[in-house]
């Protein structure tokens, strides 16, 4: 249908936000698109906005199923909704989708109940009225303000603490990770103190590892390069780190200590309960 083909992006926009998984989100726009063919929309005078509102009720529902299915995969979640499955998504064009986002937002709207993000991604990110999404959600208009408030404290964090130089801190975090990247070993160098201290979990190097010294360090950085792109700094328990998210799912965390103009302390963490219990916010 040509009137669905002009909104497909935006629909596809909107349900990757909400669920964070192009397979998911194609999902999603399938079954707006089979809702669609069913329904009688001679009345329909807002194409986009009566779209919007379909996609936002099976996203809901989706969201619904995952969080009652927390220890199935999420495509076995998803398949307990009967959502036909949508032809596979290039997983380069997942990666892009996930970039155009970003992997830090991606990883703490996923932590917000199913209401909290439908209210934040359509409100915060999309413009929608709350006036609109109330009856999505089944709250009055004022609980639906509510959830998005909730919801934005969620995603910004908290206020940090005033002797903590978020700016200072973002600047060698960005540094390392930028020479990270770029395989740059001078730069990694220049970033570390001369006594660093790296710590890896168990669930990330299979065993507990520590490496000392700026040298050590920054050689391990380098063999780090090739997940570097799925890396973006966020706030981790108030303080500048770094989630590793391929595809917007949270594999590793990097938490940076800094003393002055340099990294003192890193430390990889990848194991899952731990990962769950981190308070992560996006930086501004």
């Amino acid at each position: 249908m040509k009137d669905f083909e002009e909104h497909r992006a935006h629909l596809r926009a909107v349900a990757y936000r909400m669920l964070g998984s192009a397979p998911e989100a194609e999902d999603a726009v399938q079954e707006a698109w089979l809702r669609m063919d069913r329904a009688d929309i001679v009345d329909v005078r807002n194409m986009r906005g009566w779209l919007t509102t379909v996609v936002a009720h099976i996203c809901l529902d989706m969201l619904r199923a995952r969080s009652a299915r927390p220890e199935q995969p999420l495509d076995e979640a998803v398949a307990g909704t009967g959502i036909a499955t949508a032809e596979p998504v290039d997983p380069e064009q997942e990666v892009l989708l996930a970039d155009s986002v970003g992997a830090a937002l991606l990883v703490v709207l996923q932590r917000l109940s199913p209401a909290e993000r439908l209210a934040f991604v359509l409100h915060d990110m999309f413009d929608l009225p709350f006036a609109e999404i109330a009856p999505i959600v089944g709250r009055s208009e004022n609980t639906t303000a509510q959830l998005a408030a909730r919801a934005r404290r969620r995603v910004r964090g908290q206020t940090p603490d005033a002797a903590t130089d978020l700016v200072a801190q973002r600047r060698l975090v960005n540094a390392f990770l930028t020479a990270a990247r770029d395989g740059d070993f001078d730069s990694l160098l220049a970033a570390l103190d001369a006594d660093v201290v790296l710590r890896v979990d168990a669930a990330a190097a299979g065993t507990a590892t520590t490496i000392r010294g700026a040298r050590a360090v920054a050689a391990n950085a380098l063999a780090f390069s090739a997940n570097a792109r799925f890396a973006e700094p966020a706030l981790v328990d108030g303080a500048v780190g770094v989630v590793v998210a391929p595809g917007g799912r949270l594999a590793l965390v990097l938490r940076f200590g800094v003393v002055g103009d340099k990294i003192t302390e890193i430390d990889i963490e990848a194991d899952p309960h731990r990962l769950q219990g981190l308070e992560l916010a996006v930086l501004e």
